[in-house]
Order: structure tokens, then C-alpha cells, then sequence
């Protein structure tokens, strides 16, 4: 890249820090220092304000850079991130976007210990909350890392450190002194810009084309070296039964996950009644499923006008893709246009980044204090506060994902949050699904749906080949891989459901049949809902 690519852009990212360092600053200054201020925000937002701030919180680094790279490799395979991204929104709307408002408090253990004895729920929901969190995170580091080293020439592994360790200080200042106001309001603006952003490069791909799409997918076919496999299934996932399984595997995990994620959830209580975040579910989808839409144009697009060579001979997973497109569609690296839009692309898809690791950080600092925190702490000692306690979880939240985030810095940014969602939709859906609706469920049931879907599916990443055994791994010069798929959805999501249905039946304690009619009606009415 050019100087002025990196004068610019530098530049962009530079404005945003400072706007949204200075939205920080100012909510420190009014905040009231309680759980309620800093976990929901006081739970003032409308459900339009939160509807934005969710579309800004669920469309990642991921979705933005990741996404448009796979389609840009893979064609069709690569849609299969879209389509299921879009549609786990349906699960989050009918299944427990009102629920879990009217059940919870702050945290997804909130909902499940609202009919069981809290101690070891709280202890198993939070513990899983927080590997998810910590999981999702690094995708965001490898993002960010991966962006400013193309922006400063591609090859600097020094900048992609200090990128890394950068975006984790940033995310701990925003958590720490904003809570979840300044981090709701970060959301709203990022949200904005890439909407925006998204939706200039659509329409500037589309005009290149003269408006036929069918014209735009020849193209990429015929500049993918694959022709017209590149736009039919089997590309990625469908050179044997074990990438057919992956496929699968994978489609589960998206769907189900995103009901799981502990930051999603978490929006849901900065309404102030269950109806608003229905409504907020509502506004989200409508972002969100045109974002989307624009994503498979953005992928396309940059497999016809780039080309699959030059997107992973600048970035090998592909997340580089929509940033070289934008490079193009401005007019080339030395024109005025090509400077300013990769610029632009390159600072919305950072503020991508810092929005998303603060909701996230935030979701999982409240779980360690909330959930963990208290109640792992010995009667006897003087609790400290509990805010205080987050803002110090959220401190060594963002070392760990520092330290992650350099370790996975070459892995593909979307193919990562889709190991988060598999772990969200193995250890949390299940429990929270019993929980809403099983009448018979027990303490047992919850703890051991917890952690038998949570264990398997972490051990079965790392005996993958994400971790060891090929040339793209973690670890490519050592080989202790056993299980041969890369996403373990397939596997870990039926044992998580088996496990808390195994746990209930062999549990001695009879379920609570007062609290889950109370918990049932609160569900569905509201009744006695903070």
C-alpha cells in the first residue's frame, strides 16, 4: 500500500477512536456507578437505538471481512456463512428474544437459576459464557491484526502484534469506563458507518456490471480458475463424506449459536419491557438480512474484479477481499479514488472491530462478576463491588484475548466465530431451552447440559485439524489430530441436549414444579420482570 493509503486511513481510524473515546468520556462522567447503569445501560434504550446497537454488535469483523473472503475462494460453499447467519435470527426472534428479557437480569445464568439452586448453575452458565466470549474475541484480534498489516504493506508482523495488543487496550478502556451505555452507543455509530459503507461498495460493484448479477457471477467463475463449479456446492465442503459432515456441522452451529451468545442476549436487557426488545429483534433483522444480502454481492464481486489469486495472495484465509476491492472500484493503488474508498473501507471495518469487542467484553466481564464472582466468593470476606469487579475481569479478559489473538493471527476470521458459535449453540442453547421450556428440568440437568456440550466440543477443536496435523493449522508442525472435522457442532450440540436430559432423569432432586410455573408465567407475561 501506498503511503497515502496509510496517511488516510491512519487518519479514519484515528477520528473514530477519538469520537468514540470521547462518547466514553462523557458517559463516565453521568454514570451512576450501579450494576443496572453498567451492565444494561439503565435500560433507556429504545427499541430502534438497540435494534442498531444489536445489528452493530452481531455483524463482526467476521461477517464484514471474513464472509466476503470465503465467497471470494469458494463461491457457493462460502454463502453458507450468510444464509446461516441471517436465518440463526429467526431462532433469536420466536424462540428467546421476549423470554429471556422478561426471565433475566444481566447474564444468561440469570434465566437458568430463576428455577434452580443458583450456586453451580451460575458457576457452569458463567464459565461457558465466558469461553464463548473469549473464543469470539479472537476472531476480532485476527481481524484487526490481519487489516492494518495489509494496510502498512502486508507482510509486517510487528504491526499486526501492536494492532492486536492495541484493539485489547482500547476494548478495556471502553468496558471499563463506560459500561454499557458508551459501548451501546459505539455500537449505533459503527453500525451506521458500515451500513453505509456496505452499501456504497454494492452499488459501485453492481454498476461495474451494468446491474446484471448474472454478468457478475459469470465473471467470478470464470476468473476463479473453476468455472461453473465455483457457483454450484461442493467447492469447500464436498470433496468427501468428512467435508459433507463439515458442512453440516457447520450450518448447525450458525443457526443455533447465535441464540447462545452471551453479548446477543445481554441487548436484550437494556429495554425497558419485553415488547421493546421484541421490537428490537425486529429492527435488527431488517439490518442485518440486507447486510448480508450485500455481503454475497461484496464476495462475488471481489472474486470478479480482484480475482481469488490476488485475494489470497494478500491474505491466505481471504480477509483481506473487500478492502482490495474497494482499492479497485475507486480506480487502482495510485488514484485519488482508489485511496480514499480503500481508506474508508479499512477504518469502517476497524470501528467494525472496536464495537464488537467491547459488547463482547463487557458481556463476559458481567458473567465473571455476576455470575462467577459472587458466587465463588467465601461468605466471610467483605464482597467487593461487583462493577468493580468487572472492570478488573475486563482487564484480564483482553490480555487472554491478546494473547489468543497473535497465537490465531493466520486463521480465517469468519471460520473462527464459527467455532465460537458452535461452543455457544453446545453449552448455552441447551440449557437455556430446557430451562424456558421443560417443566420437569432440574439443577442436575442444567449444570450437566453446561458442560457436556461445553467440554467435548472444546476437546474435540483441539484433537481437529484446526489446531494440529496440516499445513493451515495452529500447530503445523505437530499432529495429535483424531477428530476430522474442523467445526464439532455436529457432534457437541446433541451431546450438550443428551447431557441435560441424561442429568434431570438420574437426578435424585424432584423439579421445582412452584418456581417453573412462576418462571413460565414471568416468561410470557412479563409479570415481575425487572
Amino acid at each position: 500500500m501506498t503511503a497515502d493509503h496509510q496517511t488516510l486511513a491512519l487518519l479514519l481510524f484515528s477520528a473514530f477512536v477519538a469520537v468514540t473515546l470521547g462518547i466514553t468520556t462523557w458517559v463516565s462522567r453521568h454514570r451512576h456507578g450501579s450494576a443496572e447503569e453498567f451492565y444494561a445501560g439503565g435500560r433507556l434504550f429504545s427499541p430502534m437505538e438497540n435494534g442498531f446497537a444489536i445489528a452493530g454488535d452481531y455483524m463482526s469483523a467476521a461477517s464484514f471481512l471474513g464472509i466476503s473472503g470465503l465467497i471470494a475462494l469458494f463461491g457457493y460453499d462460502g454463502l453458507l456463512y450468510s444464509v446461516g447467519f441471517l436465518v440463526a435470527w429467526l431462532v433469536v426472534l420466536f424462540l428467546v428474544a421476549e423470554l429471556v428479557r422478561n426471565c433475566g437480569r444481566f447474564t444468561l445464568a440469570d434465566v437458568v437459576a430463576a428455577r434452580m439452586r443458583e450456586r453451580p448453575v451460575r458457576i457452569a452458565a458463567g464459565t461457558s459464557s465466558v469461553t464463548v466470549s473469549v473464543l469470539y474475541l479472537v476472531a476480532q484480534m485476527v481481524g484487526a491484526g490481519t487489516l492494518v498489516a495489509l494496510l502498512l504493506g502486508g507482510e509486517s508482523e510487528a504491526a499486526q502484534a501492536w494492532t492486536v495488543i492495541g484493539v485489547g487496550a482500547l476494548m478495556v478502556v471502553y468496558v471499563s469506563l463506560g459500561g454499557m451505555r458508551a459501548t451501546t452507543w459505539i455500537q449505533i455509530v459503527k453500525a451506521v458507518l458500515l451500513m453505509g459503507g456496505a452499501t456504497a461498495l454494492t452499488v459501485l460493484v453492481l454498476l461495474r456490471f451494468h446491474g446484471d448479477f448474472d454478468q457478475l457471477l459469470r465473471t467470478a467463475a470464470e476468473r476463479s480458475g473453476h468455472g461453473d463449479a465455483f457457483l454450484a456446492p461442493g467447492l469447500k465442503y464436498g470433496g468427501d463424506w468428512v467435508a459433507r459432515f463439515d458442512f453440516i456441522s457447520l450450518g448447525l452451529a450458525l443457526v443455533l449459536g447465535t441464540a447462545g451468545l452471551p453479548h446477543i442476549l445481554s441487548r436484550f436487557y437494556t429495554v425497558p419491557t419485553a415488547r421493546a426488545a421484541r421490537r428490537s429483534v425486529v429492527w435488527s433483522i431488517g439490518l442485518i438480512g440486507g447486510f448480508y444480502l450485500m455481503t454475497i454481492v461484496l464476495g462475488f464481486g471481489a472474486a470478479a474484479v480482484v480475482g481469488p489469486e490476488a485475494v489470497r495472495g494478500s491474505n491466505a484465509a481471504g480477509n483481506t477481499a473487500v478492502p482490495l476491492l474497494a482499492l479497485d472500484l475507486g480506480g487502482g493503488a495510485d488514484s485519488t479514488g482508489g485511496t480514499v474508498l480503500f481508506a474508508v473501507v479499512a477504518a469502517i471495518a476497524f470501528a467494525t472491530i472496536l464495537a464488537v469487542v467491547a459488547g463482547i467484553t463487557l458481556a463476559s466481564s458481567a458473567s465473571v462478576a455476576h455470575d462467577l464472582y459472587a458466587s465463588l466468593r467465601r461468605r466471610r470476606s467483605k464482597p467487593r463491588s461487583e462493577v468493580a469487579v468487572a472492570r478488573a475481569a475486563a482487564v484480564g479478559i483482553g490480555m487472554l484475548a491478546i494473547g489468543l489473538g497473535l497465537l490465531a493471527k493466520d486463521l480465517n476470521v469468519a471460520f473462527l466465530v464459527g467455532l465460537a458459535f458452535a461452543v455457544a449453540a453446545s453449552a448455552n442453547l441447551p440449557v437455556l431451552l430446557y430451562s424456558l421450556f421443560w417443566r420437569g428440568f432440574t439443577t442436575r440437568g442444567a449444570v450437566w447440559s453446561v458442560y457436556g456440550g461445553l467440554v467435548p466440543s472444546l476437546v474435540l477443536v483441539v484433537l481437529s485439524p484446526v489446531v494440529s496435523g496440516s499445513a493451515d493449522s495452529l500447530f503445523p508442525g505437530l499432529d495429535f489430530q483424531v477428530f476430522p472435522l474442523q467445526n464439532p457442532g455436529l457432534v457437541s450440540i446433541p451431546l450438550g441436549f443428551l447431557a441435560g436430559w441424561l442429568g434431570t432423569v438420574l437426578s435424585a432432586e424432584p423439579p421445582d414444579e412452584a418456581r417453573h410455573a412462576e418462571t413460565e408465567v414471568r416468561s410470557l407475561t412479563g409479570a415481575g420482570a425487572v
